[in-house]
């Protein structure tokens, strides 16, 4: 029980990565808040958790939303230990004819998503005066450059927004660090190019993609005390597809 009585809000927690976080983290007692611009999906990924979890509506690109959900969380359990940045989407566009309002799109919810949300959370951490973690979920894609501008770009700033918030916090016993998952079994990769996703799959020494079970299981990792002494790193999970 890692994180036994923690209060745990994660992005994106009505699929994939966000789902499987969602649900370990309350495995390892936390209480956890699902949320996801679709509240039904976050309703199905705490079913079975009873009262120690919640689900709420959320939109990480839109700092009203944002500011809406953290103060439920905070009316709900009255405190908040852990973030995690998980939100993300993608789109299929080569350089030249990426459309503005996709850039826009990839860019305000993989970058500026993280950015919301982690200063709404840094508030309720600061004015508690108790430790907190964030956890932000970047890509391999920074790494490889493999993948559409707008995402590779959003997710490579995903990793200077750790370092930077790391420094920054850590007089405040706020730790921050990012996990950079390589190709991970979730609905996101089934957009995927299937020549595009065997020459990942290729690319990758462990012979296969990451589960999200596994992704899960290093954020709660870093969400504990058994991390205490990590802060700014970003956490390769990606079967030895790219070394950091």
């Amino acid at each position: 029980m890692k994180l036994l009585n923690k209060v745990a809000f994660v992005t994106g927690a009505g699929q994939g990565m966000g789902r499987a976080i969602v649900r370990h983290f309350a495995e390892q007692g936390a209480k956890v808040v699902a949320a996801d611009i679709n509240l039904d999906a976050a309703r199905q990924s705490i079913e079975g958790l009873g009262d120690k979890a919640l689900a709420v509506s959320c939109n990480v690109a839109d700092s009203d939303s944002v500011a809406t959900a953290m103060a439920a969380v905070h009316a709900h359990f009255g405190s908040l230990d852990i973030l995690v940045n998980n939100a993300g989407i993608g789109s299929i566009d080569a350089f030249a004819q990426t459309p503005d309002e996709n850039w826009q799109r990839v860019i305000g919810v993989n970058l500026t998503g993280p950015f919301y949300c982690s200063r709404e959370a840094v508030k309720l951490m600061l004015a508690a005066a108790t430790p907190g973690v964030i956890i932000n979920i970047s890509s391999t894609s920074a790494l490889t450059g493999e993948g559409p501008s707008h995402y590779c770009a959003a997710k490579a700033g995903v990793m200077g927004l750790t370092r930077s918030m790391a420094r920054e916090l850590a007089g405040n016993g706020i730790r921050v660090n990012t996990i950079v998952p390589g190709p991970t079994n979730t609905p996101m990769m089934a957009d995927i190019p299937q020549d595009w996703m065997q020459s990942m799959l290729n690319a990758i020494p462990l012979g296969r993609m990451g589960e999200t079970d596994e992704i899960a299981r290093v954020a709660a990792f870093l969400a504990s005390d058994d991390a205490a002494f990590i802060t700014g790193q970003n956490l390769a999970v990606n079967g030895g597809m790219a070394f950091i």
